[in-house]
């Protein structure tokens, strides 16, 4: 198997000439208008247009290979549509907003004004490296903000691309990728915000770094998202849909399904399905539509995971006829997983790839309660038309996110926030919500050419008596 050659690591000390660079600018030029803003989204949507290609190209060198499809459609579209709608949006955000006055300050204002935080770092993760690049960013230039941005070390083709790309449209004083950074250096720097997508383990050696200089984070985490399909929907219309999310980018999806309750009885059925559905959208694996994991390290994982759930008595079904994970490409085939245990790896790490187990179920109740002991996903499934039940499982669980009759789709709307809750993550962004998450809520409040307050000064004698007891009363 292949393995990336190192990459040049960028040193401490330049990574904090970076940050000082961004932070003067910010003092000297201020708080930018809403045309400079409209004109960085600009230049960002015109650079993500006129390279899709070599975009795509780049990813596909990363990974050893991904369909250049599934690039224009899970990152490509998502940029460039998340782009244009806070463009649209963007004037009515950045306004004034009147918040109302004490009864008791007669004749003063509140007001207030979304500001920059100031400069923002992204940590960008290797499976969607463009749209976890591109999706924050857009929303922080929105907020008039100043970025670095640390890729992964898998996405080095990607990274070195975008850098010089950058180059071209930004100053390193307003947009830069610190191409190299290693990802504990850069965690360390003071930051105004800090947006980290990766794993727990990672996200919480983010925020220690972080905490040492109080600086907030946004973290999604991922997690297991379970996948629910109850007794009054179709077993082929549900795996129909839940299997595309789960195969797209060979399973490496924050928000894939990550294991599925079919009711008692329906796994054959389920089974049955899923082979047709999916031999039909692949002849082999080696398909120029079908993903290779990203490397190695995380290949053999899903190897070791699989063996691990065979040796304890679970049965492995292969979707795609005649496959096997080949060491070379590695490509490794949709496998589904049945009699699984709570021991075994596949059903206490998340996966992030494409092994789905299923379990069968009786009452809802019992989904519920195990969905319940264990740590809260980032995203949440249910294919029902029933609307009592999708109220009970909605209001009876939690998680970052719900999506109904499908899978992961929530993630790619834009007017909605995406983010995690418990181990998950913390924060959210996109939209409006993603927008505010980058701004400081600047208070503002002034005072009326006479303050009633006057009356309050001491010395306190029977007029300050007589006012706090009708202030008290009401």
């Amino acid at each position: 198997m292949a393995t990336p050659s190192p990459q040049t690591h960028m040193s401490q000390s330049h990574l904090h000439a970076l940050l000082s660079a961004q932070k003067n600018a910010y003092d000297r030029q201020g708080i930018p208008s809403l045309e400079h803003r409209l004109a960085s989204l600009n230049d960002l949507f015109n650079i993500l247009k006129t390279n899709q290609h070599a975009i795509a190209e780049a990813i596909s060198k990363d990974f050893g290979h991904r369909a250049q499809q599934e690039t224009q459609l899970a990152e490509l579209f998502l940029c460039i549509d998340g782009i244009r709608y806070i463009r649209k949006h963007l004037k009515k955000w950045m306004r004034p907003q009147k918040r109302s006055t004490s009864i008791w300050l007669l004749g003063s204002g509140n007001r207030v004004i979304p500001q920059p935080l100031g400069v923002v770092g992204i940590v960008v993760p290797r499976n969607y490296p463009l749209f976890l690049c591109i999706s924050p960013l857009i929303g922080a230039l929105a907020a008039g903000n100043r970025c670095m941005i640390k890729m992964a070390a898998n996405s080095r083709h990607l990274s070195q691309l975008l850098k010089g790309l950058f180059a071209e449209k930004f100053s390193a004083d307003m947009l830069t990728i610190a191409h190299g950074a290693k990802g504990t250096d850069f965690s360390a720097l003071a930051f105004d915000h800090l947006i980290f997508t990766g794993s727990g383990d990672s996200g919480r050696q983010v925020m220690r770094a972080a905490a040492n200089n109080l600086t907030p984070v946004t973290l999604e985490l991922g997690g297991k998202s379970p996948t629910i399909i109850a007794a009054d929907y179709s077993i082929t219309k549900a795996a129909d849909r839940l299997l595309f999310s789960k195969c797209l980018n060979a399973g490496q999806t924050c928000v894939a399904p990550d294991y599925v309750f079919v009711p008692e009885g329906k796994i054959d059925e389920f089974i049955a399905a899923s082979k047709i559905i999916i031999s039909g959208r692949y002849t082999n694996i080696e398909s120029a539509d079908y993903t290779s994991i990203i490397d190695d390290r995380a290949y053999l994982r899903l190897k070791n995971t699989l063996a691990d759930a065979i040796d304890q008595g679970a049965t492995a079904t292969v979707l795609v006829p005649n496959s096997q994970a080949n060491d070379v490409t590695r490509k490794f085939p949709p496998t589904l997983l049945t009699q699984v245990k709570g021991t075994m790896r596949v059903m206490q790490e998340e996966i992030f790839g494409p092994l789905l187990p299923i379990m069968a179920y009786q009452h809802i109740d019992d989904v519920l309660g195990y969905i319940n002991s264990k740590d809260r996903p980032l995203a949440l499934y249910l294919f029902s038309n029933d609307k009592q039940l999708q109220d009970k499982v909605i209001n009876k669980t939690r998680s970052g996110g719900v999506c109904l009759n499908d899978a992961a789709l929530h993630v790619g709307q834009n007017d909605m926030p995406f983010g995690g809750a418990g181990e998950s993550g913390m924060g959210q962004y996109h939209g409006t919500e993603g927008f505010m998450a980058m701004s400081k809520l600047r208070p503002i409040f002034k005072q009326a050419r006479f303050s009633p307050l006057a009356m309050m000064y001491p010395p306190y004698g029977q007029k300050f008596d007589r006012i706090i007891k009708i202030m008290l009363r009401l």
